[in-house]
């Protein structure tokens, strides 16, 4: 009976994924070096990739893998930069923030509408239980 919530539960854990991946990309967008400031190394934006049923049969959505972008990255003229290369040219990620700030609606939609799926679920059960009862 409980199986009922395991596509909305599933749905929910894949976009809650989704929206850690997207702030991850806000948050490194102007991020040109390595963490450690040793050095250029531009964060590659990551996007989430979903699958139908989780591989054992269960049914839902899940994630079937975290990759980076394959774009290039922006390619910006701030020649004073302490990470400029020899023609002045510093490498930002490839993150796009209006991209970023749909994907995060979108993921957000998507969350609120499995949320409300739960919700009706939970009410039919209810009422079959009472017509039950």
């Amino acid at each position: 009976m409980f199986g009922l919530f395991d596509v909305s539960t599933s749905a929910l854990v894949a976009q809650r994924t989704r929206m850690d991946a997207i702030a991850g990309n806000v948050a490194n967008a102007f991020t040109a070096g390595r963490i450690d400031g040793e050095g250029p190394a531009p964060y590659r934006r990551r996007a989430v990739l979903f699958e139908a049923g989780d591989g054992r049969g269960g049914a839902g959505v899940h994630v079937s893998e975290v990759v980076d972008d394959p774009n290039p990255p922006r390619a910006v003229k701030e020649p004073g930069h302490p990470f400029a290369d020899r023609d002045g040219m510093v490498y930002y990620p490839n993150v796009d923030l209006a991209t970023e700030m749909i994907d995060g609606m979108m993921a957000a939609r998507a969350f609120e509408a499995n949320i409300t799926a739960i919700e009706a679920t939970k009410s039919m059960l209810a009422s079959t239980l009472r017509i039950l009862a």
